[in-house]
This record gives structure tokens, C-alpha cells and sequence, in this order.
């Protein structure tokens, strides 16, 4: 199975929790994290999210994972979170929903003398991403967060 099939099965598996927390589903990763593999399902909630939304969606997919079709994946721990306040900006429907807030932008190499910059999410495309009236291609974007000052 390939990890994007991993992640859009996972993905269809959260539906039903989901639904019953009232919570919805931001994103699913699956990355090597020293010996071993985390596979983390990551959930937004209006008004936050709770350790109970992630205990009751942890505890309904845990079982499902142990089918057969998931025998061949390496030795992997499950986690659910709160996509949390400085939530990583992948997805289309990420970028549709951070327009106009203030972003955190990095970059592979300094651009303009700057390896990072900060501000509204204006506008974006397949290749191009603009903050704070700037554009930039997507190729040299490290990382996009929300922003949030502590």
C-alpha cells in the first residue's frame, strides 16, 4: 500500500468519529520518526478541540488499523491531534481557509535576504502563493503555518 492510499483509507475511516465529535478532519500524515513510523490524524473542532474529540477518534479507528490490509505497514504508533494553533497550510482547502489571515512562510534558501516571512495570505495557485503583496512560487516554500503571537 502506498502512503497516499494509507492516508485517503485513514482519512474514509475518520468519517464516522468525526461526525459523532462534531469535529472535522484537517489532515493525515504518516512520517519515520527515528525507528519507528506516526501515522497522525489531525482534527479541528468550532471552539477547539479536546482530549476527549481525540481519546474517542483514536479508539474508534485503533481497531480498524489492525485489519488485514494494513499488515504490511512498518511498526507504527497512532496519534490523534488538534490541528493546533500555528496549523501547517498544505492542502487547496487549507489555503481557502487561512485567505486574508496572517500566515508563516519559510523558505529552502533566503529570498530578498530572508529565509522566512510573515503576513496576510492573499492569493494562491497551483505554483504561486502571495503574502502581503509579495508572490512567491510554491517550489521555494519550505512551510506554511498560521501565525500566531504568544
Amino acid at each position: 500500500m502506498t502512503t497516499k492510499e494509507l492516508l485517503e483509507k485513514v482519512a474514509k475511516m475518520c468519517e464516522a468519529p468525526l461526525s459523532e465529535t462534531g469535529c472535522s478532519l484537517w489532515d493525515v500524515t504518516f512520517e519515520k520518526e527515528g525507528a519507528r513510523h506516526v501515522l497522525t490524524v489531525y482534527i479541528d473542532k468550532e471552539g477547539g478541540v479536546y482530549t476527549d474529540d481525540c481519546e474517542k477518534v483514536s479508539r474508534y479507528i485503533d481497531p480498524l488499523l489492525d485489519a488485514k490490509e494494513f499488515d504490511s505497514l512498518p511498526e507504527y504508533m497512532l496519534t490523534v491531534s488538534s490541528a493546533g494553533l500555528e496549523r501547517h497550510i498544505t492542502k487547496k482547502e487549507h489555503f481557502v481557509w487561512a485567505m486574508g489571515k496572517d500566515v508563516d512562510a519559510t523558505f529552502y534558501k533566503a529570498i530578498n535576504g530572508n529565509k522566512s516571512v510573515c503576513g496576510a495570505l492573499e492569493a494562491f495557485d497551483d505554483e504561486t502563493v502571495t503574502i502581503a503583496g509579495t508572490q512567491y512560487n510554491k517550489k521555494d516554500v519550505a512551510g506554511i503555518r498560521l501565525h500566531f503571537e504568544f
